[in-house]
């Protein structure tokens, strides 16, 4: 056994060295320095609001096609809303009104649900599943900085305050980050449990039957449909990721391998 531990150990090394290496030498290329060489100028050249823009561009870009699309959602569906209303002589809505009604709620909640659900749970299985050549995945042989244990840096002023301060604090620290998506995946399952038995009952009302609540409605077969028609896309689309990295790259993009990285090497 412990001739096989040193075994392993070498191999692991072995393969640390050779990542960093390869890292160093694609970090420090003319085109990877001149690149980022680029950004500092423009970091440096900005103040205010537009290095705020700068530094945070991402996260303002991805919630402001968040509030494109939601405001799509929102005139689509109150549109679609109220020409079924007309077509079954029912009272129409205002568009503040359908923000509060079962149509919009249950078709935000079970969006939301299938997204908060995949990033949990592939975040989860990140930490202990691997994919051979992929992006998405942790390297196989080589050591990983995210397994470090924090507890061994405890005394650096630059870690994290829950790092710092250890024990309880820590422990909910270091799974912080599958715990929040997966809170937020509850609560956008119980908001489209919540919007769909609203929906559900109005329908049901109108037909002179039987009403569910939200915890009912759960328990029905049009819940399961409406969660499981969005949770299959979105492990899809977290399987095809993982391969297509394998094999395909985007110049630039964290989310890809170096483009002259090897098929096999696993991990951005």
């Amino acid at each position: 056994m412990t001739n096989t531990g040193s075994q392993a150990r070498k191999v692991v090394e072995q393969a640390t060295r050779d990542a960093e290496r390869d890292e160093h030498e694609r970090a420090h290329s003319a085109s990877a320095v001149r690149e980022a060489t680029k950004r500092v100028q423009e970091l440096k050249r900005l103040t205010g609001l537009e290095r705020f823009i700068f530094e945070n561009a991402l996260t303002i870009v991805a919630f402001a096609f968040f509030a494109v699309s939601m405001l799509g959602l929102v005139m689509a569906g109150h549109s679609a809303y109220n020409e079924d209303q007309r077509q079954h002589g029912g009272p129409t809505i205002s568009v503040v009104g359908y923000l509060t009604s079962g149509h919009f709620m249950e078709a935000t909640g079970e969006n939301w649900e299938s997204a908060f659900l995949q990033m949990g749970v592939f975040v989860l299985l990140t930490r202990f599943l691997y994919q051979r050549g992929s992006s998405e995945s942790k390297g196989i042989e080589e050591a990983e900085a995210v397994d470090q244990d924090p507890s061994e840096v405890r005394s650096d002023p630059n870690a994290p305050w829950p790092v710092r301060r250890g024990g309880m604090w820590l422990a909910l620290y270091r799974n912080s980050l599958s715990s929040v998506t997966l809170l937020m995946f509850a609560l956008s399952l119980w908001l489209h449990a919540a919007g769909g038995a609203a929906k559900y009952n109005e329908n049901q009302r109108s037909h002179g039957e039987e009403t569910v609540s939200a915890l009912g409605y759960i328990g029905t077969s049009q819940f399961w449909f409406e969660s499981f028609q969005n949770w299959q896309s979105e492990f899809f689309s977290v399987g095809v990721l993982a391969l297509l990295t394998i094999w395909f790259r985007q110049q630039g993009s964290p989310q890809s391998k170096p483009v002259a990285a090897p098929t096999e090497d696993t991990g951005e």
